[in-house]
């Protein structure tokens, strides 16, 4: 399968499933008024408002994060990655389809992860459970889940980078580390940050958010590249990806890989969560 399916297309393949294996990723980041983030799924809305029709739920903190880890999200290592998918019904010849409602980014996660085990056999539904809806295709809300499978863990080195690798970067003329953050996050005049407001020093920013259209859909390949031209984050440069917990740095990721052809591209993992409690690293603002 490609890195993107249609609405359309996901649709025509629900009457005759087979290998197809459809995942609702939906995951929301509460604030909390003392500050940080209450994890929330999307199992209240997977079960009231509906889904795909023969979607399961995927629980991303619980189901496929390190939750021996104190980081949120932390990727577990590629072994147990494999079996927590395999646990989901993923097998190696599973056609995978991941979708969430809002933004788009959680879906890319998933997708992401799946990547770096050398699983390449999915896509992510453009426009997301959003465009589903705006177009009147049908939700169920019978809880669904596929029979466990057998998935084979081939890891894909350099699909994670750690902070070393993020110090390595930002002195390697040849990469360019990219915070997919909003704007006022990058110049430190958003009150949500993490720990300390702003930036990697030495970081462009291209944010996630930016990649896409009003229908929640991913921008053509010809808009994005110049995007990423822009900031200095052209073919010829290793780019290292990173937000606030390794979750929208995937939606750059995503759209430079899947959409843009390129291979020379990493995800922060723990990103700012675990770079600003770190005073010793360097972070900047405006």
């Amino acid at each position: 399968m490609g890195g993107l399916i249609s609405t359309s297309d996901l649709a025509a393949r629900l009457g005759d499933p087979g290998r197809l294996r459809v995942f609702d990723c939906t995951t929301f980041l509460r604030p909390r008024p003392e500050g940080g983030f209450t994890i929330e799924t999307g199992l209240r809305l997977y079960q009231e408002r509906g889904h795909v029709p023969g979607a399961a739920l995927l629980d991303l903190q619980a189901d496929l994060s390190d939750t021996g880890n104190r980081l949120r999200f932390t990727a577990p290592a590629p072994d147990a990655l494999a079996r927590a998918f395999a646990a989901k019904g993923v097998g190696d010849d599973s056609d995978v389809v991941l979708y969430c409602d809002g933004d788009i980014w959680w879906s890319t996660r998933v997708w992401w992860l799946l990547r770096s085990i050398g699983f390449d056999r999915a896509a992510v539904l453009d426009g997301g459970l959003r465009k589903w809806m705006a177009e009147n295709r049908p939700l169920e809300v019978t809880p669904r889940s596929y029979a466990p499978a057998t998935l084979t863990a081939r890891p894909r080195p350099g699909a994670f980078v750690d902070k070393q690798g993020v110090l390595a970067a930002l002195a390697d003329r040849q990469a360019v580390v990219v915070n997919c953050l909003r704007p006022e996050q990058h110049d430190g005049t958003s009150p949500v940050h993490y720990g300390r407001p702003g930036h990697i020093t030495g970081s462009v920013n291209i944010a996630a958010a930016a990649l896409f259209n009003a229908d929640n859909t991913f921008k053509s390949p010809t808009e994005l590249a110049p995007l990423f031209d822009s900031r200095g984050a052209g073919p010829g440069k290793r780019v290292v990806a990173y937000c606030g917990g390794g979750i929208a740095a995937t939606g750059d990721a995503f759209a430079l890989t899947a959409l843009l052809g390129r291979d020379d591209v990493t995800v922060y993992d723990n990103s700012l969560q675990e770079w600003a409690i770190d005073a010793s690293l360097p972070m900047s603002t405006a």
